[in-house]
């Protein structure tokens, strides 16, 4: 049974405050900018630091932020004399000036949806996304209030770029049934006296590309993970090669728009984040080959931008949240510019431990975090991610510390499919989604049990999303834990194809296999169809909103556990999405999930 913590008690409505993160930053002469989103009413918002001053941009009414692809990303640019940003509400493009001004509407196509906004020189670049009888994406610039297609005919684009001179675009582009993490192609326009010439394919053979950039002199570079890592490439001295990079992920899957992990500075020198082990490392490679390393506290960087004097990111660190920090980049000095405040003392964190064991015909990797009350071995509650091909990283998650505060240990799982650990890695769920995965969940209990760490009769299992399939897949076919958790969770893998959006549109064929071809896989991994193999009590939380795992799928799964008589019980929460956004809605279901689970193990709930 959980332990009883000596010290008050940290709650769920302090785990949701501490929950506010930042996005995109972007730098110019004035000043720095970026997305900050509070749980306390779920909007993001733009703020502007100049003169060691943050102020914010955003009016009330407005929210910014991109649906494009469901999971949006670059929403905002700087251009003109001010900003442009998609509002959440409409998705259509605004302009602000820097003086707080009311913003003015750019776009009025309520059939679109716009993500990825570039600017230069008086041209917006975006990706388009318009909803008639079909769902179409597009390249498309906005130039004195003239609309242009830039690029159309592939299924899907990000990262529009125009090189400095203004001469050349270069952009990604993939096509179905292709994920942006399996096989995408890099593309290039030049300019000429009569307008752009024909699209050319840089690179993409069998290969995963993201994030191009040009450098000042103008030559090309992107991410590519052809020898088994998303490292650097470009053209150098006329040929596209790898450049010196480590052996490890640069980029985590491009499951949003707008990524900036590298900055490239010249043929061999470039600002990076990468993975170590699954921590992440900051470095500048100069030409002569010499790596600086920068802010070695931190953890995680995100959203990488520089100027002359200063390198940018959002970092996170195992003891400290998002931050948006400044680095000098001459002595090396860290400096906040915002967020990082303390959430609990140092002394009082579960810091994460890397783990690495072996899981069925391979390994699997992750952290964990130990029980901060209590002696001997402690109940477990194993964290899954969504995505699948997504990450989590060693960093202060204010939900884990909740549970490290009550007596639980907690497993935070990188099992295989995750990215930062390679293309391999991140490969080895094709076709075994619902089987690696769920092996990994289940093998991380053994292994911890065994080092003395957890009691594995007292082992519960929680996940989102696709973690929310892994979570039922486990409970459905393995008798290793005690209870479960599904949040918003995938629980008819077919039904999902049928409901969901284009850009996962081919995702479960990836994942499982053709619906026709591989119907008994299907009916095999469906944990609707097994859940009369669910012996353990389940808890479940649904958006009513959600698009990408309708509500109905949740009830189904609910109805059908307590139609055997078992103990299932499920919260809906109106107004919310994929992805819960609302402050009340957060702490509900934290503090929900962790009374079910005192009610599984018999206990009485400890007082809060």
């Amino acid at each position: 049974m959980p332990r009883s913590s000596p010290v008050a008690e940290f709650s769920a409505a302090q785990a949701v405050a501490a929950g506010t993160d930042f996005a995109e930053l972007k730098v110019s002469i004035d000043g720095l900018f970026w997305v900050e989103f509070r749980p306390a009413d779920g909007a993001c918002r733009v703020w502007h630091w100049l003169y060691h001053q943050a102020r914010c941009l955003t009016p009330e009414g407005f929210s910014v932020r991109s649906r494009v692809y469901e999971y949006g990303g670059g929403s905002f640019c700087l251009g003109g004399d001010g900003l442009l940003f998609v509002n959440e509400k409409d998705q259509q493009v605004y302009t602000q000036a820097l003086d707080g001004s009311a913003p003015v509407a750019l776009t009025r196509d309520g059939a679109c949806r716009y993500g990825d906004l570039q600017w230069h020189d008086g041209m917006l670049l975006m990706v388009e996304e318009r909803h008639t009888e079909q769902v179409e994406h597009r390249l498309v610039a906005l130039n004195d209030g003239m609309r242009q297609v830039l690029a159309e005919g592939a299924d899907f684009y990000a990262s529009p770029t125009l090189s400095p001179d203004g001469q050349r675009l270069a952009w990604v582009e993939w096509d179905r049934p292709a994920q942006p993490w399996t096989v995408t192609r890099l593309m290039c326009r030049q300019r000429d006296g009569e307008g752009w010439g024909p699209a050319r394919c840089m690179a993409g053979a069998d290969e995963s590309l993201q994030q191009p950039r040009f450098d000042a002199a103008g030559r090309l570079y992107c991410l590519s993970d052809r020898n088994g890592h998303w490292q650097p490439w470009g053209e150098v001295d006329g040929h596209w090669q790898a450049l010196p990079a480590a052996a490890a992920d640069h980029a985590a899957a491009p499951w949003q728009l707008g990524a900036s992990t590298w900055l490239p500075l010249g043929p061999a020198s470039y600002l990076a984040t990468w993975f170590e082990n699954g921590f992440g490392q900051l470095g500048l490679r100069s030409s002569g080959g010499e790596m600086a390393r920068y802010a070695s506290a931190y953890t995680r960087f995100r959203s990488l931008a520089m100027d002359a004097d200063q390198l940018y990111a959002i970092a996170a660190s195992p003891i400290s949240p998002p931050a948006v920090i400044a680095i000098d980049r001459h002595s090396h000095a860290v400096s906040i510019l915002a967020g990082g405040a303390e959430v609990l003392p140092a002394a009082r964190i579960s810091q994460p431990q890397p783990l690495r064991y072996p899981s069925g015909d391979g390994e699997a990797h992750g952290f964990f975090y130990p029980a901060m009350t209590g002696k001997g071995p402690a109940p477990l509650v194993l964290f899954i991610h969504g995505g699948p091909t997504s990450a989590c990283y060693p960093v202060l998650d204010p939900r884990i510390q909740y549970w490290t505060q009550r007596g639980f240990a907690v497993a935070d799982l990188n099992y295989r499919g995750s990215s930062g650990y390679g293309r391999a890695y991140r490969q080895a769920l094709h076709l075994r989604w619902g089987e690696a995965d769920v092996e990994d969940a289940c093998a991380v209990v053994t292994h911890l049990a065994e080092q003395g760490l957890v009691d594995p009769g007292k082992a519960f299992i929680r996940g989102g999303s696709a973690g929310g399939y892994t979570t039922l897949c486990a409970l459905a076919f393995h008798d290793v834990f005690r209870a479960g958790a599904s949040l918003y969770g995938v629980s008819d893998p077919l039904a999902l194809g049928r409901a969901t959006h284009k850009f996962e549109g081919d995702y479960l064929d990836w994942l499982i296999g053709d619906p026709e071809q591989d119907a008994e896989r299907y009916r095999q991994r469906t944990p609707l169809l097994h859940a009369e193999h669910i012996r353990v009590p389940v808890i479940f939380f649904q958006g009513e909103l959600d698009a990408v795992v309708v509500p109905e799928q949740t009830r189904s799964m609910l109805a059908a556990l307590q139609a055997n008589g078992i103990e299932a019980v499920g919260h809906f929460y109106q107004g919310e999405r994929h992805g819960f956004r609302q402050a009340a809605n957060l702490a509900h279901a934290l503090e929900e999930e962790w009374k079910f689970y005192c009610q599984v193990l018999a206990e009485t709930t400890p007082s809060r």
